[in-house]
């Protein structure tokens, strides 16, 4: 059996003492009740709060699910609220992000065979075909996966879900509208040249150029108004 911290509701911890391997189907809240002994309202209640944390679904006639645990779905609409309610920054956040991935960038490239090189350099190629294109397109997509993948080979759950929110909020947050077109393009020339570095295993240099990459970025965030999520 899973241990569980006591702050568990009863059903989120009756949730972590189901096997991810076995039925996800979860029985109704009325047989719930007789096995756990609390009341349908309050189960109720603690089902909500575990919908909220992403780790159960609920839909007409399928009923009620376990969901594998995903650490970006259980954080995101805390940091959307923190950001919308301008609690905390989103500077904050980023700034977080990028240390993030300052302090595991080497550890990551390493990692990274040839092949895995040029799936970087393929979305680079995406990417600025986008930006010449008539009319030009920001590669929305392309940026986010260029910074994802070059840290997929540590598996790390934690550092991924932090990873995957920072991009979810960063476009609820309305930073995808860049100023102008060489803007776009001087990330894009920053992303080439970190590319390069990883190829010839200058990974320190990588490293600098990661930084002085999201330097600019984050002085551009300094200064964009916070914006309301819809």
């Amino acid at each position: 059996m899973v241990q569980t911290d006591n702050q568990l509701s009863d059903f989120l911890r009756y949730l972590a003492n189901i096997p991810d391997a076995t039925d996800p189907r979860v029985p109704a809240l009325s047989e719930l009740s007789k096995e756990i002994g609390l009341s349908v309202a309050t189960l109720r209640e603690q089902l909500e709060s575990a919908r909220m944390l992403g780790v159960v679904e609920v839909k007409p006639k399928a009923g009620i699910r376990k969901l594998s645990y995903d650490f970006c779905r259980a954080i995101k609409p805390g940091i959307q609220y923190a950001v919308a309610a301008g609690s905390i920054s989103f500077h904050d956040f980023a700034d977080l992000r990028k240390h993030l991935e300052a302090a595991y960038f080497i550890e990551a490239v390493q990692l990274l065979s040839i092949s895995d090189v040029s799936v970087l350099e393929n979305l680079i190629s995406t990417a600025q075909s986008k930006i010449a294109s008539s009319p030009s397109q920001v590669p929305v997509e392309e940026h986010k996966q260029f910074h994802m993948f070059i840290y997929k080979k540590l598996q790390n759950p934690y550092l991924e879900g932090v990873l995957e929110a920072f991009w979810e909020v960063y476009h609820s947050s309305g930073f995808e509208v860049y100023p102008d077109s060489a803007y776009v393009e001087r990330i894009w020339q920053y992303h080439s040249r970190i590319v390069e570095e990883i190829r010839e295993r200058r990974f320190s240099r990588g490293l600098s150029l990661l930084l002085e990459h999201m330097e600019m970025v984050a002085q551009r965030e300094k200064i964009i108004p916070r914006l309301s999520f819809e």
